[in-house]
């Protein structure tokens, strides 16, 4: 068999990560292991995200001129320094903004300020980063799930629309079934004397059926349902809690990092009942959490006061194009996950045969050992948190869904550090794979989109 030549770019000590001693103390499960919760970050240094800085709002006015980009842009990864702190240069834990960056900032804010938006020419501006200082990244978000539609003069009044069915939805799927009792007996018309006890709430013996008696077994009881719900809900609270516990916007005991964690329950809980065919899988929480944080810190505070509806609508749309992926029943299937880290051992076959025939035929490291977290979880667990906002705004912006960019990721992952993989054995390799080391997120986004252009070529 004549072996493909290894494209001359890819041997390039560019790509190739030094060993280090000082990386990430990420959650790595075991080779068989399909759990995704992250309790081992706790012992990493709090660390904080950047907070967008405000700027004048791009919604509430569709007619508003474009606003003047500010000389200076946070960076996420100088404001995260403490997780690359003995990184090399290359991770740019202490380099200016670039330039390019603020070039970016201008280009988006005036691609915002037009009447209808140009969803061709903002996913390739926002494929290439979009920066924290213009406060914009959940606006950009929103049209690129296509939450917001692009012509800005719809947005005054598709908005309200959704968050009212949000509304609607918590106030039907939340409830208690003693609530829903007393509902039902308003709806009955029941006697109104302040001295009965159904003007106290209180449903009469006779009044209450079979289905809506606490103990009744009937599929249709809602008090069986509300039982069966309990256990997801259990599940549930034990992940929010788990989520990003280095970040004090989603844990501790703060009234702010309690709101939050409410309001991913919420969400959670309305779409497990919303969506029965799948409910809640573990590991939702983590690809709910960016949404959320992003859409929270909107600089206009009337969109980041809607944000847990804004965020429940952008999460069922993101999850539309990987929700295969969390029905166990279609892990076998063309669709499942299975197939999907198929595509993706292909896809490195296809671009450096001597680099997967040395993983999965020499060392044998079955890919789902590590691509089962990285694909599922939308890569939240192998990068710092910044970082993984850098990464979405990528994935997010590919106009054929996320599904096709993150294979290409994921792909350029393992070519990163190739050489290190073909010096290993099956346990180095595994250990590598599975906590990745930190690297320049521009780098490893620029070998994703070689590799479109190289297919495409």
């Amino acid at each position: 068999m004549v072996r493909k030549k290894v494209p001359d770019w890819l041997n390039s000590s560019l790509w190739s990560t030094p060993p280090s001693d000082d990386r990430l103390h990420r959650y790595s499960p075991s080779p068989t292991s399909t759990t995704t919760t992250s309790s081992a970050a706790v012992s990493q240094p709090t660390v904080q995200p950047p907070v967008p800085v405000p700027s004048p709002p791009v919604v509430s006015k569709p007619q508003s001129t474009p606003t003047p980009p500010k000389s200076e842009i946070r960076d996420p990864v100088n404001r995260n320094s403490n997780n690359n702190s003995n990184d090399n240069d290359q991770n740019g834990g202490s380099s200016p903004v670039s330039p390019d960056d603020i070039s970016r900032q201008a280009q988006l804010l005036a691609e915002l300020s037009k009447k209808v938006v140009n969803m061709r020419e903002l996913r390739r501006i926002a494929s290439q980063g979009i920066p924290d200082g213009a406060g914009i990244r959940s606006t950009v978000w929103k049209l690129l799930l296509g939450y917001l539609p692009p012509d800005r003069g719809q947005w005054l009044c598709e908005l309200p629309k959704k968050r009212s069915q949000y509304r609607h939805f918590k106030e039907e799927l939340l409830m208690n079934p003693s609530e829903i009792t007393r509902r039902l007996e308003k709806s009955m018309g029941c006697d109104k004397d302040e001295s009965k006890p159904e003007s106290r709430g209180m449903l009469s013996r006779s009044q209450i059926t079979h289905g809506e008696h606490p103990l009744s077994l009937g599929k249709s009881s809602i008090w069986n349902q509300f039982f069966q719900d309990s256990e997801i809900i259990e599940q549930i609270d034990r992940d929010v809690k788990r989520t990003h516990p280095d970040m004090h916007f989603f844990s501790g005991d703060s009234q702010l990092a309690k709101s939050n964690q409410d309001a991913l329950r919420n969400i959670l809980i309305v779409f497990a009942k919303l969506n029965p065919g799948i409910r809640y899988v573990q590991g939702m929480n983590e690809i709910l959490a960016p949404l959320f944080y992003v859409f929270r810190n909107d600089p206009d505070e009337e969109m980041a006061a809607a944000a847990e509806a804004d965020t429940f609508f952008c999460f069922v749309e993101l999850l539309s194009g990987f929700r295969d992926h969390f029905c166990q029943q279609l892990d076998n299937s063309n669709v499942g996950i299975r197939s999907t880290i198929t595509r993706l051992s292909q896809l490195l076959k296809e671009h450096d045969e001597e680099l997967w025939r040395h993983l999965e035929v020499t060392t044998k490291v079955n890919p789902q050992f590590y691509a089962f977290r990285w694909i599922t979880l939308l890569l939240t667990q192998e990068f710092n948190f910044a970082d993984s906002l850098h990464i979405w705004d990528t994935l997010l912006s590919d106009p054929e869904g996320p599904l096709e960019t993150l294979l290409r990721v994921c792909c350029a992952m393992l070519i990163l550090v190739r050489r290190r993989l073909l010096a290993g054995d099956f346990t180095s390799n595994l250990k590598l794979l599975q906590s990745y080391p930190s690297t320049n997120i521009s780098h490893l986004l620029y070998v994703a989109n070689k590799l479109r252009t190289q297919a495409s070529g």
